[in-house]
């Protein structure tokens, strides 16, 4: 199984252009958040409507996993809390929103909002320990920010990762972690796109401008991860612990 990582397009619509021709060829496009751009021009709502096209357009080419970013909380919930409704009135055939956990191709692909407060997070927790239950294997997390101290967080002056999710991935050992939020990792000297903590691989494709945008390729079947980006491409062997960054600067 082929799924396609990118996250924080923030309607950068030329780069969704992009992953509608993409789509056919993986199993599964993956966008790991912050499809909105909060300090765009276009307001919001409309922004929503767009995007919400988009989703479709993808799924009629291939299954869409999307989960929610912080520019993607258009609302607030019943606990006062912000959230990303829109999103989840986009779920239908093969577009698998936050909540969901779904199996495809033999893994379970667990979808996690983005969340603003103690409710939220207790829901996030909640749905962790409901989907370990299926027992299902490889377990795959889609989660906007990537975990505390990983270098898919460092941004070229700190490390600025999720140490919530950081307690998750030791409570539960999650195979792949697929995330984003945090812009500059892949593009940094001491950055990654590619990390592995304990059995947990954790992936990060950046964020780059341009008509394309940066992605991860992981392959299943092949048992390894491909980042693409305007510096060239870079492979990673999942049978293997990943190389020590090499400095690069843009």
């Amino acid at each position: 199984m082929r799924l396609l990582l990118v996250s924080d397009l923030h309607y950068t619509l030329r780069q969704f252009d992009w992953l509608v021709e993409a789509a056919p060829d993986v199993d599964a496009i993956v966008l790991a958040g912050d499809h909105l751009d909060v300090s765009g021009v276009v307001p919001l709502d409309v922004q929503v409507v767009v995007i919400g096209r988009y989703l479709e357009l993808l799924a009629e080419r291939t299954t869409v996993i999307a989960c929610s970013g912080n520019h993607d909380l258009t609302q607030r919930d019943e606990a006062g809390e912000k959230a990303a409704p829109w999103l989840r009135t986009s779920r239908r055939d093969r577009i698998a929103v936050d909540g969901d956990s779904l199996e495809l191709g033999g893994a379970l692909l667990t979808v996690c909002p983005w969340w603003d407060g103690p409710v939220q997070r207790a829901m996030v927790a909640g749905q962790l320990e409901a989907a370990a239950l299926r027992g299902v294997r490889p377990w795959v997390w889609v989660y906007h920010w990537p975990p505390a101290d990983s270098p898919t967080t460092w941004t070229g002056s700190r490390f600025y990762g999720d140490a919530d999710l950081s307690g998750w991935m030791a409570e539960h050992h999650p195979d792949i972690v697929l995330a984003g939020h945090v812009h500059q990792p892949p593009f940094k000297a001491d950055g990654a796109w590619a990390d592995r903590i304990g059995p947990t691989w954790v992936f990060n494709a950046g964020h780059q401008i341009g008509p394309e945008p940066s992605r991860v390729l992981v392959d299943l079947d092949r048992n390894e991860a491909t980042w693409t980006s305007l510096l060239g491409e870079e492979v990673q062997d999942l049978r293997l612990v990943p190389v020590a960054p090499r400095p690069v600067f843009l």
